[in-house]
């Protein structure tokens, strides 16, 4: 298998699990379907324009060409902070303002469908998309756009060449982020593969940190075979409800003085996806309350686990807008909870405080407002 085949494989792939496939060449400026005015933005101006109003048909013009302004220019130098801020108006919504009968009224913009009702998202797996950067030409092997956001980027190398590694992918994106920075501002999700092996990382990410996924459905584990690793990445984490589902709630920041992106492994993200279904269950009138048990190997990455379950169950609407109270059996370990949750706020929405005691317990619990 060459890498152009690998790449059309992949493609129809992404076109089962409901991706529109195009071809860069098709929609570039010189193109018969001529969508970008140059090489140098990567959003696709015009589908994330009327993304804008088919999501937000209450905001009037000027306030969703503020949104699109605000998204196109983050205004941040720094490749991984303009990034955690394209992350943050992902998530939460773009905050604008406009004047409606004489008074002047706020909103919060969406750029995304999280539940993608009645197919209200784009969703285009895109092949030889060129980027120009200041001194480089590029093109990406494949790139996820979601309402004319590049949010995925496939970097696919030779099969059948001895010297082209999965690794020769990964520094091959090393290089792009030198190259072509602007496209990294707004990814979520970076994917390497060899067509044997495949794995993902984030934007921070060493590569170390790049991870195989081994599930579609959460239960079997490498369900079509030992070398379809792309496959099933692509089928388990990459489709439409999957992937809405990961951004929203399986993606943190943590600055401890040096700024870093996660994203979380299969286990966890399935293992959250469950616990919240047994919890809602458990929480109903009538019910057990008592939710079940999320068992972690040493090192297996617990702690981002429930800080994604923490944000996913403070979301969920049949929980009523909880509290949550985190229990350990060790002070080291309780500390390094809090930290881990303290760093995590963009993805919690809040601050969390730490106790110190039971009556320390006692007495926040007591000033906390009812569903707080």
């Amino acid at each position: 298998m060459t890498e152009d085949q690998l790449e059309q494989e992949t493609l129809g792939w992404l076109q089962e699990v409901g991706y529109q496939p195009l071809c860069g060449y098709d929609i570039a400026p010189e193109g018969p379907n001529q969508e970008r005015a140059d090489y140098l933005q990567p959003v696709l101006i015009e589908r994330l324009r009327s993304a804008l109003a088919r999501l937000n048909p209450q905001a009037p013009l000027v306030a969703r060409e503020d949104a699109l302004k605000q998204v196109l220019d983050l205004g941040i130098p720094s490749q991984l902070s303009a990034n955690r801020r394209f992350h943050n108006l992902l998530v939460q919504g773009v905050k604008v303002e406009y004047q409606k009968e004489g008074e002047t009224r706020g909103d919060y913009l969406k750029l995304v469908d999280w539940t993608n009702s009645a197919g209200q998202n784009e969703f285009l797996a895109i092949n030889q998309y060129t980027l120009k950067g200041p001194k480089q030409t590029r093109r990406p092997d494949i790139i996820l756009f979601v309402n004319g956001l590049p949010m995925v980027l496939l970097e696919l190398k030779n099969p059948a060449d001895e010297n082209a590694n999965i690794w020769k992918a990964f520094d091959q994106i090393e290089t792009y982020k030198e190259q072509i920075p602007d496209v990294f501002q707004y990814n979520e999700v970076l994917v390497i593969s060899d067509g044997t092996d495949a794995l993902m990382g984030s934007l921070s990410a060493n590569a170390e940190r790049f991870m195989a996924w081994r599930t579609i459905d959460g239960v079997n584990i490498d369900p079509l075979g030992q070398f379809q690793e792309l496959q099933t990445l692509v089928r388990g984490v990459l489709a439409p409800p999957y992937l809405l589902d990961y951004l929203r709630y399986f993606v943190l920041f943590e600055d401890d003085g040096q700024l870093v992106k996660k994203i979380a492994g299969y286990h966890q993200f399935h293992a959250v996806r469950a616990a919240i279904h047994e919890v809602v269950a458990a929480s109903r009138p009538g019910a057990s309350r008592k939710g079940g048990v999320v068992w972690h190997t040493q090192g297996s990455g617990k702690s981002i686990t429930m800080t994604c379950f923490a944000a996913r169950v403070l979301q969920e609407a049949a929980m009523e807008n909880p509290t949550i109270v985190v229990i350990t059996d060790r002070n080291d370990l309780d500390g390094q909870l809090f930290g881990v949750f303290s760093l995590a706020q963009d993805l919690l929405r809040e601050q969390p405080t730490q106790a110190l005691t039971r009556p320390d317990l006692r007495a926040k619990l007591g000033n906390r407002p009812s569903g707080g």
